[in-house]
Formats: structure tokens, sequence, C-alpha cells
């Protein structure tokens, strides 16, 4: 990794940490409380700690797992102190997060990624990222404006375009979006392109039409170009908390969700739910962002977010 690299990481792990000071004081805070407030381990001192990793967004079912995991160890251990649980239950809370390895294979083959979410949770912004993250990995990059219903989503992307350095197709408001990616399918298989990026429209309210349009781009992909990889990233705000689990749980009828691009996690009081998220849908956390940049968008890393979380350096 060259030295720009590691110090981008650093910022990065930085500003992750700076942005997670809510999520620590609503989650870590009472962690320590129990800790340092119960003499023993009991029944009580587990129904305490899962309140706070509950009213913590970490949600019901990581919470379980992470109190059963920790109740194991301690009669595994014979550990009588609740302050020696500490260390168990921050491991336990990483285990619950760890991405595989090929969570990644887009970035090495023909693929196409389609980014879908509400309005208003960083989506065009993300797609605008991403692109100029994977042109600098050298990647070949095209990116579909498919978001033809939002007035100036064309321009706004156009704009990270720009910023990015790659081409795009579409971006006429009112255009057919299905016809969007079909030409879009098409440029990439003639230029040859690593990765083509399609950034759909996000209106929930609308289920119906949404899930028509998105399974009618699907069978013009798989029409267009079969056997090419495939990803749909959502992306959540994660400031949104629960109703970023709900969002993602209703787009997850309507699509195969392959990974979650967790945006807004610079200031939340609830970056416990990317714990929950990944817990609840079995769906990876692939790329956190905390900021406004190219750089702010990263790979989610499962020991980088618990370290910021509890501040281990």
């Amino acid at each position: 990794m060259n030295e720009e690299k590691v110090t981008e990481k650093k910022g990065f792990f930085a500003r992750l940490k700076d942005g997670l000071s809510k999520t620590r004081n609503n989650i870590v805070r009472g962690i320590d409380s129990v800790f340092s407030g119960f003499s023993a381990i009991d029944d009580d001192f587990y129904e305490e700690l899962e309140e706070i990793l509950i009213m913590g967004d970490i949600g019901v079912n990581a919470t379980t797992q992470i109190v059963e995991r920790l109740k194991k160890q301690v009669r595994e251990q014979h550990i009588k102190e609740p302050s020696d649980c500490k260390q168990i239950l921050i491991e336990s809370i990483r285990e619950q997060m760890k991405v595989d390895e090929t969570a990644y294979d887009f970035e090495k083959e023909r693929s196409i990624i389609m980014v879908i979410g509400v309005n208003g949770v960083g989506k065009t912004t993300s797609v605008g990222k991403l692109a100029g993250k994977l042109k600098d990995n050298g990647r070949k990059v095209l990116i579909a404006a498919a978001d033809t219903f939002r007035a100036a989503a064309g321009d706004q992307l156009a704009e990270w375009a720009r910023r990015a350095n790659v081409p795009m197709i579409g971006g006429n408001e009112g255009a057919d979006p299905a016809s969007v990616v079909f030409d879009a399918v098409n440029a990439a298989k003639a230029r040859g392109v690593d990765v083509l990026l399609i950034d759909t429209a996000g209106r929930l309210h609308n289920k119906k039409n949404l899930m028509e349009e998105l399974k009618k781009m699907n069978r013009i992909i798989d029409k267009e170009f079969p056997g090419v990889h495939r990803e749909n990233l959502i992306v959540l705000d994660g400031t949104t908390g629960q109703n970023a689990l709900v969002q993602a749980r209703e787009f997850g009828e309507v699509a195969d969700l392959t990974g979650i691009i967790l945006t807004k996690m610079d200031g939340t009081a609830k970056g416990g739910i990317a714990v929950a998220i990944q817990s609840e849908l079995g769906v990876p956390v692939k790329y956190i962002g905390v900021g406004e940049t190219i750089e702010d968008l990263q790979k989610f890393d499962s020991d980088e977010f618990v370290n910021a979380l509890f501040e281990i350096e």
C-alpha cells in the first residue's frame, strides 16, 4: 500500500472515530455502566446489556447472538467479574460484522452494479464516489443515469461523473429507465467497460411500479449481457436507524441484495444499525461513508468499525 493510501486510510479511521462519537455515547457508555455497575454476572446483568444493545440500534437478532455467545464463553472460561466480559463482548460484535473476502469480486471481474435505495439516502453521490474509487484502481468504468424521474438527478450524477472523470449515459428527465439501461449495457459491451454502475430511481411509495421497473432492468441485463458478474447494492442512511432496516427488507423483496452502502455515518447516534442490518438480513455492509468527498467512502472493515466505536487504537 503506498504512502498516500495509508494516509487516506488513517484519515478515514480518524473521521470514522469522530463520526461514531454519538453512537459511542449511545452504546459504549451504556455498556461500560453495566460492566461497572454490576458486581455479579446474573440474569439482570444480561438483561441490562441486552436492553442497551437493542436501544443502540444493534437489533434484536444480533443482540441475541452477541449475548448468547457471551454467556457461552462466560460458562466455558468460568468468568466471575462483569468487567472481564467487555473484551468478549467487543469480539462478539466484531464477529457479527465480518465481511467475506469474496464480497469484492466485482472489483476484479466484468461487472454490472445496480445501485438502489430510496431518495435522499445519498444514492447518486455513492454511485459517483464508487465510480471514482474503481477508476482510481485502474478499472474502466461507465455510469448509467437510470433515475429519470427525479428532476436534477441526471445533472447531479453528471457532476459526479465529471469529478470521477468517467463517461455517463442517459440523464434525460422523463426518459424510459429501461431504455437507458439497454443503451448502457450495450455501450459497456462495445467499449470493453470493466464496471457499469447503474443509478436507479428511489421511489418506494409506489412499490409495484418500482418492482416492475427493477425487474425490467434485470431482464434487459440478463438478455443483453448474460454471464456478467452482477451486484445489487442498496444505499442506506445510517441516521435513520431501524428505518434503514425496513427499507432494506422492502427492497430485498424486489431485488436480490448483494451488499449495503451505509452513508451518513458521521454524526449519527444510530451507528449500531451497521451491526443489525448485517445480522438481520445476512447481507454484508460493503462500503461505509462518513462525508462528502470520494475518499469518504471506504470499504467496510469490521475491525476498523469496532475499533473506532470502542476507541481501540
